[in-house]
């Protein structure tokens, strides 16, 4: 195989346990249609919700983990398919991308920017951190090396003014929902490889449950349109993060089938999702 599936299940900065068995339904899913069984990374527990230090510390040894996971797999010639859970376990895969793939973009999927720091987040949440430190704005112990040039940003609404600064001052190519999604991405892209990153609130609200919800998100289809575009180039791997399992805790769980399909040009770059 040239694909390695991983399912993170430990804390990465939880504000609710709807994402870990979110993630773990993902890993099922890729192995009823593949017949491969993901490598699990973690233990799930249950959320802390606390500010972004102590979240960190608690998370600090799965992630430490997940990123000698990825190392791994990108040493080995292969390409990552993963189910993350949170934004904030992308501190840990991205240095290991950067490292292994100095030549890729990463094109983050999201309703925000993630760009914030320790010094600038409102709200103390960890997830809000999980692109800045990989771009070097701060350190949280786990590598950096992605530069800002090599971020593509694909749907976000939801932008703090210090995040509107940093977009503009490193001319970070900002994809709206609005936006021709398909020729933004591809002169973006401009033919390099590319490393994906999903948040599923990058969705419009309702079409599979997320913790943030912001309106003016995309379709299905849109996804689907712009993993089209991607898969034209070489995929070196792809995380998707937010989803949910669930739309309210003790709920009937959600199939993360129809977010699969809609992402299925990508992952037929890396692997057979046929089903068996």
């Amino acid at each position: 195989m040239r694909f390695a599936y991983t399912v993170f299940q430990g804390r990465a900065g939880d504000h609710n346990d709807l994402a870990i068995p979110g993630a773990k339904a993902i890993g099922e899913e890729l192995a009823r249609r593949t017949g491969v069984i993901p490598t699990t990374i973690g233990v799930p527990e249950p959320c802390l919700n606390i500010g972004w230090r102590e979240e960190l510390d608690a998370a600090m040894p799965a992630l430490q983990e997940m990123q000698e996971r990825l190392s791994g797999i990108f040493e080995r010639g292969m390409v990552s398919i993963a189910a993350t859970s949170r934004c904030a376990v992308s501190l840990a895969t991205l240095p290991a991308v950067a490292r292994h793939h100095p030549s890729a973009c990463v094109v983050w999927f999201d309703a925000h920017g993630d760009l914030n720091t320790p010094d600038t987040t409102t709200t103390g949440y960890l997830g809000g951190l999980a692109l800045a430190g990989p771009a070097g704005l701060w350190d949280c112990g786990l590598g950096a090396g992605l530069s800002p040039n090599r971020i593509v940003l694909v749907g976000q609404r939801d932008l703090d003014p210090f995040e509107m600064e940093l977009i503009e001052r490193y001319q970070i190519p900002h994809i709206k929902p609005t936006d021709d999604l398909a020729a933004g991405l591809r002169r973006a892209i401009d033919g390099r490889p590319v490393y994906v990153h999903l948040d599923c609130d990058v969705l419009d609200p309702g079409i599979v449950p997320t913790d943030y919800k912001h309106d003016g998100g995309l379709s299905l289809a849109n996804l689907h349109e712009c993993c089209r575009v991607i898969a034209e180039h070489d995929v070196v791997g792809i995380e998707i993060a937010e989803f949910q399992n669930a739309w309210a805790p003790n709920d009937e769980p959600v199939s993360p089938a129809p977010l699969l399909d809609a992402l299925r040009p990508i992952l037929e770059k890396a692997s057979d999702l046929s089903d068996r």
